[in-house]
Order: C-alpha cells, then sequence, then structure tokens
C-alpha cells in the first residue's frame, strides 16, 4: 500500500476529528440522540438491576450469578466508553478527541469486547460442569476458582489489545485526522493514518479473529458435551430443566456474535462506509442493551429476586400504611 506524506508536525500530537455517519442528515441528529441516550439508559438500569438483585438476594449467591456481576458490570464499562463520545457529537457537535484520548477509547473498547467473550466461555464452562458433573461442582466450582477464572479472563484482555494499541499510536497522523466513525475503532484509526496501514490492518484482524472465535469454538466444545450429557437423561423434566439452565446463556452468547458478525461484515463486505460505521455501532449497543432483558426475562431466579426488591421497594414507600 502506497504511504501518504503527512503534512503534520512531528513534535505536536495530532487531534482526531470523528466524522460520525457522514452521510447522516442533520435533521436526524436529535432523533438519534434520543434514541442512543434511550439505550444507553436501558444499559446503566438493567445491568444495575442485575448487580444489586445479585449482591442482595442470597439465593443468587451462586458461580453462574457470579459470573453474570461480571458480565453485567463489563457491559455498563463497555457502552460507557463509547456512547457517551457518541451522544455528545450527535447533541453538541463535540467532534474532537485528543490523542491520548482517542487511544485511552480504543483500547477500552477492544479490551472490554474480549472480556465479555472471555467471561461467556467461563460462564459456558460453569454450565459444562453443572450439568456434565453435577457431583463434581461444589469442589471444581469453589469461590477461590471462580475468582480465578472471571481475574484471567479480564486480565488476558486487559493484556491481548496492548500491542496493537500501541503499534497504531506510533503511526503517522496530519495534525488533525479525520476519522470516519463515530469513536476511536482500531480500523478507522488506522484507515485515518498517512503511513503504511498494511501490517496494522492485519494485525488487527488476526486479533479480532482470535478473540472472536477461538472463544466461540470453547462455547460450542462446551455445549456440545452438555447437549451429549443431557441426551442421556432419561426423563423428558430433567432434561428441560438441565437446557432451562443454559437457556438464557445461549441467548447471550448468540446476541453476542450476532452483533459481531454484523461488525465483521459490515467490514469486509463491498458496502458504502456508512454501513460500515452503523455495523460497528450495532456492535457497541446491541449486545449490552439486550443482555439485562435476556437475563430478567428468561431467568425465573434473576426475575424473582427483581420482582422481590420491587415488592419490597413498595412496601416500604412513605404512602403505603
Amino acid at each position: 500500500m502506497e504511504t501518504i506524506t503527512c503534512n503534520g508536525s512531528v513534535d505536536s500530537l495530532p487531534i482526531f476529528y470523528l466524522l460520525g455517519i457522514p452521510s447522516l442528515p442533520k435533521s436526524l441528529f436529535l432523533p438519534i440522540f434520543f434514541v442512543f441516550l434511550l439505550l444507553y439508559l436501558l444499559v446503566l438500569v438493567g445491568n444495575a438491576l442485575i448487580l444489586v438483585a445479585v449482591v442482595a438476594e442470597p439465593s443468587l449467591h451462586k458461580p453462574m450469578y457470579f459470573f453474570l456481576i461480571n458480565l453485567s458490570t463489563l457491559d455498563i464499562l463497555f457502552t460507557t466508553t463509547t456512547v457517551p463520545k457518541m451522544l455528545s457529537l450527535l447533541l453538541l457537535g463535540d467532534h474532537f478527541l485528543s490523542f491520548s484520548a482517542c487511544f485511552l477509547q480504543m483500547y477500552l473498547f477492544h479490551s472490554f469486547s474480549c472480556s465479555e467473550a472471555f467471561i461467556l466461555v467461563v460462564m459456558a464452562y460453569d454450565r459444562y460442569v453443572a450439568i456434565c458433573r453435577p457431583l463434581h461442582y461444589p469442589v471444581h466450582m469453589t469461590p477461590q476458582t471462580n475468582a480465578a477464572l472471571a481475574a484471567s479472563a479480564w486480565l488476558t484482555a486487559l493484556l491481548l489489545p496492548i500491542p496493537a494499541v500501541v503499534q497504531t499510536s506510533q503511526m503517522d497522523f496530519d495534525n488533525i485526522a479525520h476519522i470516519y466513525h463515530c469513536f476511536c475503532d482500531h480500523l478507522a484509526v488506522v484507515q485515518a493514518s498517512c503511513s503504511d496501514t498494511t501490517s496494522q490492518t492485519f494485525i488487527g484482524f488476526c486479533i479480532a479473529m482470535v478473540v472472536s472465535f477461538l472463544p466461540l469454538l470453547l462455547v460450542l466444545l462446551s455445549y456440545a458435551h452438555i447437549l451429549a450429557s443431557v441426551l442421556h437423561i432419561n426423563s423428558h423434566e430433567g432434561r428441560s430443566k438441565a437446557f432451562s439452565t443454559c437457556s438464557s446463556h445461549l441467548l447471550v452468547v448468540g446476541t453476542y456474535y450476532s452483533s459481531v458478525a454484523i461488525a465483521y461484515m459490515a467490514y469486509r463486505a463491498e458496502l458504502p462506509l456508512d454501513f460500515h460505521i452503523m455495523g460497528n455501532m450495532v456492535y457497541a449497543i446491541l449486545t449490552p442493551v439486550l443482555n439485562p432483558l435476556i437475563y430478567t426475562l428468561r431467568n425465573k431466579d434473576v426475575k424473582a429476586a427483581i420482582t422481590k426488591m420491587a415488592y419490597a421497594q413498595d412496601s416500604n414507600h412513605p404512602g403505603k400504611p
């Protein structure tokens, strides 16, 4: 790929200008702002409800819900990394990000995305032990083991994006680098550089494949063992109960990888640039919005805990006798 000469000074750090969705009419900025604001509030409220319910309800103090707390925390952090800046861009026309803010946003966005994939793997392993080795479950899934699994998922994800982010930060940019996106996604920032982008595009693609497909393979492997184990259960009631304990997690996995697929196809397919941007925006907001809905609607224990909290709050209201 041809290297483009930068016009910026080597002594000053560039400023990044987020173009958002270039062909979006300004008349739609406000409606889309309110849509994303509503989605962001749903993320915050829904995941906060799950966090409070799991912590407050003793019956939910189990490994499965410990990992759910990690997932809800990730969803809040993941969306907070990008959505507030997107809202500011849409409402106030705040297009600029400093060099350090852009690369911090890039790093956190990809770290939290990796963490979510690894936490989903850990949750799949938890379901595998619970269904395939129920007698060994209390021995295998101790609080210490659960903490170690969660910490490993977080730490690995925090370390993985560092090489790509550091190398991208050393690329050459104009004094004002134009990014065709609503936030500092790795590929969008690479494409804004006036250096040769071939190696960085390839590295980013390789990391994305490892982070996406390796966890998916591990999840599918866990569920292959679970399916084989469930099919050996003689009673219909036993099979239904086993599947019901996995249904919420399966839906979350399906939602996560559907959003990954949308983002991937939007980048790789020969589509207009706006579709690339919107595909990544869907990835950034879809899973965090749907996860709390799935767990409150599909998981009877979480739903019961939230309902119990609501009734307790209602009975303590000053207007009540």
